[in-house]
């Protein structure tokens, strides 16, 4: 950051502090300009980072140093600790991650959301369902500037693809969103339980399925990860800890 006079008032202008700028001939060699700008500056760093990870809708999540790299029996940790360079965003290229229920796909997913917002980019993080149904009942004008809240932010993250089964209107209104972001050239992380080639049975029917998956797959890292859920682990580790606590008593 410049502490020169001239450097000073430019980032006075930044930050639209026009009462200080009004009297910059008298107040702009003060010592406590660039300490007021510095104070300015971070606070508002601090509150744009806040909106961004408030917006981002993330939700409750673990943080990524906390993931089990021993667990899956298949995934390319060094391909997935890469995401968070965030090339991607500037390729750019879409991200799958591509396994069963329990795997750690979402984990990944909300980390990359915050990480990015952390980064100063503008994210949305939606359950699939929760994004079509939010579609499925508009039309016209007030469509057209609700699908501008999936197409707008830098990054979007679709959790959950494959879920649930969906009829061709939901398909076409996906489809919308893929194709919008294609064209902007912003980027979709996507987490699925089922591969491309088993959407058919997600979206059946849908004339525009052979489309909205080339246009996922055009530039896209797909991730696939193997393994046996960790909830159920988890799950299983509760009930063993909970029987030796019983058998002490």
């Amino acid at each position: 950051m410049g502490t020169k006079p001239e450097q000073l008032r430019k980032r006075a202008a930044k930050l639209r502090l026009y009462g200080l700028l009004a009297a910059w001939d008298a107040l702009g060699r003060e010592p406590w300009v660039a300490k007021l700008l510095d104070l300015e500056e971070r606070e508002r760093a601090r509150r744009s980072r806040e909106y961004r990870i408030k917006s981002a809708k993330i939700g409750a999540f673990k943080p990524i140093v906390d993931f089990d790299w021993k667990h899956p029996s298949k995934i390319d940790r060094a391909l997935v600790e890469e995401l968070f360079d965030f090339d991607f965003l500037t390729e750019p290229a879409n991200v799958v991650l591509l396994g069963p229920n329990g795997v750690g796909k979402t984990m990944i997913a909300q980390n990359l959301a915050y990480e990015a917002a952390l980064r100063g980019h503008s994210v949305r993080f939606c359950v699939a369902a929760d994004l079509l149904n939010d579609l499925s009942g508009l039309d016209g004008a007030t469509l057209r500037t609700r699908v501008k809240r999936y197409v707008a932010p830098k990054l979007l993250v679709l959790d959950e693809v494959g879920y649930l089964r969906y009829d061709d209107r939901h398909a076409d209104l996906l489809y919308e969103v893929v194709r919008r972001r294609y064209e902007r050239g912003v980027p979709i992380v996507v987490t699925t339980n089922k591969a491309f080639s088993e959407w058919n049975q997600v979206f059946e029917s849908a004339a525009c399925l052979v489309t909205l998956i080339d246009r996922l797959c055009h530039r896209a890292e797909i991730i696939e990860i193997r393994g046996a859920s960790y909830r159920v682990k988890e799950s299983k580790a509760r009930s063993t800890r909970k029987r030796k606590a019983r058998r002490k008593r």
